[in-house]
């Protein structure tokens, strides 16, 4: 079946957030949080180097409000229920439609890190992925050295399965950088 076909909810909840595609009008919200948040994401995130427009955030909100229809890349935004304001970027992206494999890649306003928040939101991802796009495997990659993004998938119970060593080049110090792999698989039915 080509993807362009499946149909899913383009919104989910957990217990605090609402999780959602990108949408027309995101974008300057994610341009302010990118802003206030950039010391914290530069070194982790190519990105963060560049000083985007709102108007550029825009554009890039609505190509993947594209993507998103296209079943190309599936970006999602995070936002407190309660208040409605934004929390972080998050998605499922590298898909291959025909595995049913996809990769959680995530990066959270600084301003509100620390809550749990992200590791809410990476956890309803997954469960998105499993019981609604019929997954059968779904990673996470970051830098090894990238304490706070490594702690989400291990609280989350992905399995390590390598480190990929010179496998990436880091954005601020242009230095060779080796990537963790975590993932979680479908088990198979009895």
């Amino acid at each position: 079946m080509n993807a362009k076909l499946l149909d899913f909810p383009d919104q989910f909840e957990t217990d605090r957030l609402i999780i959602r595609s990108a949408k027309p009008g995101d974008g300057v919200k994610v341009w302010g949080s990118v802003n206030a948040s950039r010391q914290e994401l530069k070194p982790w995130l190519p990105f963060a180097s560049h000083e985007a427009t709102v108007e550029e955030t825009e554009i890039n909100i609505r190509e993947s409000y594209i993507n998103f229809l296209a079943r190309e890349d599936l970006r999602l935004l995070v936002f407190l229920k309660e208040t409605g304001e934004f929390v972080a970027s998050s998605g499922l992206h590298r898909i291959n439609w025909d595995v049913r494999k996809f990769e959680i890649g995530y990066w959270i306003d600084s301003r509100m890190s620390g809550r749990g928040y992200m590791t809410e939101a990476v956890e309803g991802i997954a469960r998105f992925a499993f019981n609604s796009l019929n997954a059968q495997r779904v990673e996470i990659r970051c830098d090894a050295e990238n304490s706070k993004s490594r702690a989400i998938p291990e609280k989350l119970g992905f399995k390590l399965e390598g480190i990929l060593q010179n496998n990436d080049i880091n954005p601020v110090t242009k230095k060779l950088i080796d990537t963790c792999v975590y993932a979680k698989v479908r088990q198979a039915a009895d």
